[in-house]
């Protein structure tokens, strides 16, 4: 299993503005994997991204959306930090981070979307 989330977090360094990722089980806060993460503890940032991910699950559930969260987009001055939930396991999510002057959005998106169909848990 460790191969693999090494081997899915490292297709993901190509995408432009890479800074790190990391895969990490939104229940506990902890990484099963990362790599890069420069200035960004990606330890830390798993934790604290979790909590954004059950807040928005609380808020569909409290809306009452019958929908599951594609992808989360945070948008910084400098970064982008993204945060996209297994389909296959949705207590996992992928985090992902990049530098904004750099990054293409779009692809990264695409990138994400690419390495989840691939990754085994």
């Amino acid at each position: 299993m460790a191969n693999n989330i090494k081997e899915s977090l490292s297709k993901l360094e190509s995408s432009d503005g890479f800074i790190g990722a990391a895969v990490v089980d939104s229940e506990s806060g902890m990484c099963l994997g990362s790599v890069g993460g420069g200035p960004i503890n990606l330890e830390l940032a798993g934790a604290a991204n979790s909590e954004v991910v059950r807040a928005k699950r609380k808020a569909m559930k409290a809306l009452n959306l019958r929908d599951d969260i594609e992808d989360i987009l945070i948008s910084l001055g400098k970064q982008y930090h993204l945060i996209r939930p297994l389909k296959s396991r949705p207590g996992i999510f992928f985090y992902l981070a990049l530098d904004r002057a750099k990054a293409n959005l779009a692809m990264a998106r695409f990138g994400l979307s690419e390495v989840e169909t691939e990754i085994v848990l």
